[in-house]
C-alpha cells in the first residue's frame, strides 16, 4: 500500500511509506476546524513518479479511476451530471468546502492561477469541478459566491451528502460528515487531493496532493489539457 502524506491544519505532520499493493491507494487527509469540513481514504493502484528534486509533484496512476456518476446541483440551482457535462474534456475534481480555513482555498487558488496562464482556448476547454463535502452549509448561492472569488468558471456542486460521499469513495476518497466539537468548532475530514481526468478516456490518470505547489500545476496543465501525462 502506498501512503501519501497526511495534513492537519493545526499541527502539520507528514508521513510517507511506499509498498506494493493489490488495488488500494491511501490518499491525503485533512481535518479542518473552526468552520470545518472534509477527509481521505483509498481505492486504485498508483505508480509513483518520484521527483528528482525537492518539489512535490503529481502521482501518475497505473490503474486510473473512472469518473464518478455524480448527479448533483450546481451553483445556479440546476441539475449537473458530472459524466455528461465533462465528457471529452480535461477535468480536475476536488472535494472540499467553503468554510475550510486553509487547504481548500489554497488548492483552488493554485489551480486558478495556473489556469489563468493557459491560452484562452485551453482555459475554455478545461473543467475544474469543486464538490462540497459540507452540503448543509454550502448552498448553491454560497458555494457560487465563494468560487467566483477564485475563478468564475469553476463548477461548484452540492447536494445529498450520501451521494457525494459515495462518489468520493469511488475515487478512493472517504468523506465524513462535519462534527461540532465542545468548543463550537466544526471539524470534519476531507480528501485534499486533486484528481486529473484526461479527455480521451475520461479517467483520472494523475493525483495531486495538497503540498503540490502552483508551479507544478502551471507546468502540468498545458499537457493535461492536450490529453498528455505530465
Amino acid at each position: 500500500m502506498h501512503h501519501i502524506p497526511r495534513h492537519h491544519p493545526r499541527r502539520a505532520r507528514r508521513t510517507a511509506a511506499l509498498a506494493l499493493a493489490t488495488a488500494l491507494l491511501a490518499v491525503t487527509t485533512a481535518a479542518c476546524g473552526s468552520s470545518g469540513g472534509g477527509t481521505g481514504d483509498s481505492g486504485g493502484t498508483a505508480a509513483v513518479s518520484e521527483p528528482t528534486d525537492s518539489v512535490k509533484r503529481g502521482t501518475v496512476l497505473s490503474n486510473p479511476f473512472d469518473k464518478p456518476d455524480l448527479v448533483l446541483t450546481d451553483t445556479e440551482g440546476e441539475t449537473y451530471e458530472l459524466i455528461e457535462e465533462t465528457r471529452g474534456r480535461p477535468t480536475l475534481v476536488y472535494f472540499g468546502y467553503t468554510h475550510c480555513p486553509d487547504v481548500c482555498p489554497l488548492t483552488m487558488s493554485n489551480i486558478a492561477v495556473a489556469k489563468s496562464k493557459l491560452p484562452e482556448a485551453d482555459q475554455d476547454r478545461l473543467r475544474v469541478v469543486f464538490v462540497t463535502s459540507d452540503p448543509e452549509r454550502d448552498t448553491p448561492a454560497s458555494l457560487g459566491k465563494w468560487l467566483r472569488a477564485q475563478d468564475p468558471d469553476f463548477v461548484g456542486l452540492t447536494g445529498d451528502f450520501d451521494t457525494i460521499q459515495a462518489g468520493a469513495r469511488s475515487l478512493g476518497i472517504s468523506l465524513e460528515p462535519p462534527v461540532v466539537e465542545e468548543d463550537g468548532d466544526v471539524v470534519s475530514s476531507h480528501g485534499t487531493q486533486v484528481l486529473a481526468f484526461l479527455p480521451e478516456d475520461d479517467k483520472a490518470h494523475v493525483l495531486y496532493t495538497s503540498d503540490v505547489p502552483v508551479e507544478v500545476y502551471e507546468q502540468d496543465l498545458p499537457r493535461l489539457v492536450k490529453g498528455k501525462l505530465p
